[in-house]
């Protein structure tokens, strides 16, 4: 996942980042004050230049300075980012001069500079490694930049400059990129309300406010929730079937509560369901795992999320009505590859019956095994429930493909699997080497981080991984930038990868299952989007890019997972080094498409939760999430009690917390694009250098710097088509040749 982290991100890339003085410090209109008044404000400036995000970082790619950053630096470096862009911003829309591309466009992309520095870091922390007080300073700051983004796009003024601009684009003879920036902030300003009347720009700033401020609220209830509901069990017999290194993960989380001894913690990850259900042996343990993730954030205490969901989704609704659209779907989904929530359903309506048919079969087969395995035990069966799934699943696909996940865990340690997976694939693809650095300082101790160098030798970004879960780190996976690449604000990339997986007992390798593995290579992929950027523009660079784009690279780059070449390099015994044997890799491939209906099913129907909750329209009454949620699945014959969503709508991060609203179909819809890409890689010989370099050319390397349809068809050379899709996700038989 490409994380948004929060909604003045909007602004800090479309307005990129604030031009300063040679000192650093920015010239507001407000510098005719009076001698008394800039006296006064002395002590405070001069407690500002000490501030660590005050000037750029003097570390290698103006890497964040992570061991001199506190807790108390974020709040009034992000106060003061504000005030300096607004006075940059002032200065533009008031300039006396003719709107120029120049004076107008340009001088915005440099606007924000220390804003959009602290705002980076201030994300990776508070999703990575937050506490109390960064939590504080978001829910304190969500509204002001809530305001501070309508007060950019809001500004009559800077609009007009903004609109002169983009009715004259055709005749000023703009490049290609600057161009595409005209067309893009110009619709930015549209869908933000720039064209609304002055009472209704005031109902907007409401509204906006609002919602920040409980999407806030949500991310913190949730991150408060997922921690207060993992299972606590003092019975080890309970944990049965558990494998030494999870045993030993469920005992260092007690130990990372401070509970006494003997007591095991199940620490919940963000989806609904949870890896240990697969091997826990009693069903009661398996049920109150599941339980407690489907209801962590249901219980009627503080941390319930229901409440603030509704509200959000009603707010949604009513901004959207203001800026003319029927439903907030169809306003954000206005500059999507897909341009509408009709046609985003269409999609998914070609996707569910054969995703639920397929699940369905998997069901029965399940429920037999269920049947044979009670019989065995001489006890009476039961009926297939969502936390028997994963279990059961397993010793089907044992039974059907001699297959377990344990024969395969040996063969994934989490180095060997970055080095001679991830890494090898890059450097097969477009000859990038890396060099762990051990000088350049984390925000966490288990944070690692690579000097990434170009084909040619040169140094070109730096990669930071994040790969294991923490009870303050927020649930699932993403990518995002420290620091953005811009040939106009003269910064390369600092990229970093966050993820969940489970933390070894000290002294134990990292064992990933291959679902992790391909995580790693998901993530992955969107870093390769954001190192391999080469825009002028930062609103333009690397993953700015559509929703329903942006995961494209990073769907592509879990193809080569699976690359007999690639898999051959990395996976290998980690006690041995012996590659895994012929016979187990036949059995996994066979495997591959195990199980996909169910996978398949819980994508969509999350998706279809989330484009039904920002399809309701202004006039809808206040819904209530447990029956919307239960009605929403009913309607689009999805409601299969065996396979819940992947996200309920009360623990449903993506959307509510991380910029995905309406957006969550942008998953599905990048596996097609990935699926035919990946077609169209083995039509010219698979993983060679020219394929890659060709396709870091076309595509990942130019952000939003064209209409992303096209963009995808001159490198492609025809329309993406979902046929590929259908038969790689085992949802239809690969046509005979």
């Amino acid at each position: 996942m490409f994380r948004l982290r929060l909604i003045v991100i909007a602004t800090t890339m479309a307005l990129a980042a604030c031009s300063q003085q040679p000192n650093g410090a920015a010239t507001s209109p407000a510098t005719a004050a009076s001698t008394a008044a800039a006296s006064s404000a002395a002590p405070a400036a001069t407690a500002m230049t000490s501030n660590p995000f005050f000037s750029a970082s003097t570390l290698p790619f103006q890497a964040p300075p992570f061991d001199k950053i506190k807790d108390a630096d974020y709040q009034p470096a992000i106060d003061e980012g504000m005030k300096q862009q607004l006075a940059e911003i002032e200065k533009i829309a008031n300039n006396p001069e003719a709107p120029t591309f120049e004076n107008t466009f340009v001088a915005m992309e440099k606007s924000g500079v220390m804003l959009k520095r602290v705002l980076a870091v201030f994300g990776a922390v508070t999703g990575a490694n937050t506490d109390d007080a960064l939590q504080k300073v978001q829910e304190d700051e969500a509204p002001k930049l809530a305001a501070h983004q309508d007060a950019i796009y809001l500004d009559s003024k800077l609009f007009q400059r903004v609109e002169t601009i983009y009715n004259q684009r055709d005749t000023l003879k703009l490049d290609l990129e600057s161009a595409r920036l005209v067309e893009v902030v110009y619709k930015d300003f549209v869908h933000a309300g720039a064209k609304l009347s002055d009472a209704d720009k005031a109902k907007l700033k409401d509204l906006n406010k609002e919602e920040s401020t409980l999407s806030t609220a949500f991310t913190n209830k949730l991150l408060a929730a997922t921690k207060d509901a993992a299972p606590v069990l003092d019975d080890k017999a309970k944990l049965a079937g558990l494998s030494d290194a999870e045993l030993a993960a469920a005992t260092q989380a007690g130990k990372d509560r401070k509970l006494a001894d003997g007591k095991y913690v199940l620490t919940l990850q963000n989806t609904t369901q949870q890896p240990e259900l697969q091997d826990l042996s009693d069903r009661d343990t398996r049920e109150a795992l599941f339980n407690a993730s489907w209801n962590r954030a249901e219980k009627g205490d503080a941390n319930d999320t229901r409440k603030t969901i509704e509200r959000l989704a009603q707010i949604r609704a009513e901004q959207a009505k203001l800026i003319g659209f029927p439903n907030y779907a169809a306003w954000k989904l206005d500059d999507q590859m897909a341009k509408t929530p009709e046609t985003a359903m269409s999609f998914m309506d070609k996707l569910a019956p054969a995703a639920v048919a397929r699940a369905k079969r998997e069901a029965a087969d399940i429920q037999a095994q269920i049947d044979k395995d009670q019989a065995a035990l001489k006890q009476p069966s039961f009926k297939l429930a969502p936390w028997d799934w994963n279990r059961y699943a397993e010793e089907v696909r044992k039974a059907k493909y001699d297959l377990d996940e344990s024969q395969i865990k040996p063969y994934f340690e989490l180095d060997n699997v970055l080095q001679n997976g991830v890494f090898y694939v890059a450097n097969q693809l477009y000859g990038l080497t890396f060099k762990e650095r051990h000088d350049i300082p984390v925000y966490q101790p288990d944070v690692r981080v690579f000097e990434v160098f170009d084909k040619d030798g040169t140094s070109m970004a730096l990669f930071y991984c994040d790969y294991f879960k923490r009870d303050n780190k927020n649930g699932g996976a993403w990518m995002d930038n420290l620091v953005a690449q811009s040939k106009l604000l003269g910064t390369k990339p600092v990229i970093y990868n966050v993820t969940n997986f489970s933390k070894p007992a000290a002294g134990q390798p990292a064992l990933l299952s291959f679902d992790d593995v391909i995580t790693m290579f998901h993530e992955f992929g969107h870093g390769l989007h954001g190192i391999f950027a080469d825009s002028q523009y930062p609103t333009l660079s690397g993953t700015n890019t559509a929703r329903d784009f942006v995961e494209f690279p990073s769907q592509f780059n879990e193809h080569w997972a699976t690359d007999p070449k690639v898999f051959a390099n990395y996976a290998k015994n980690y006690k041995s080094g012996e590659p895994m044997p012929q016979a187990l890799v036949d059995k996994m491939t066979k495997a591959g498409k195990f199980n996909s209906g169910y996978g398949m099913t819980e994508l969509v129907a999350a998706a279809l939760l989330d484009m039904n909750w920002h399809m309701l329209g202004a006039d809808a009454p206040l819904q209530d999430a447990d029956q919307f949620e239960t009605a929403a699945l009913k309607k689009d014959n999805i409601d299969l009690s065996y396979v819940p969503p992947r996200y309920r709508s009360s623990y449903f991060q993506h959307i509510w917390g991380n910029g995905y609203a309406a957006g969550y179909y942008a998953y599905l819809w990048t596996e097609m694009l990935a699926d035919d890409a990946f077609v169209g890689f083995k039509d010219h010989g698979g993983l060679t250098r020219e394929n890659g370099d060709r396709f870091r050319a076309m595509i990942l390397s130019r952000g939003n710097t064209e209409e992303l349809a096209k963009l995808y068809k001159d490198w492609r050379g025809q329309d993406p088509s979902i046929e590929p899709m259908l038969v790689n996700r085992g949802l239809k038989d690969a046509p005979k040749k």
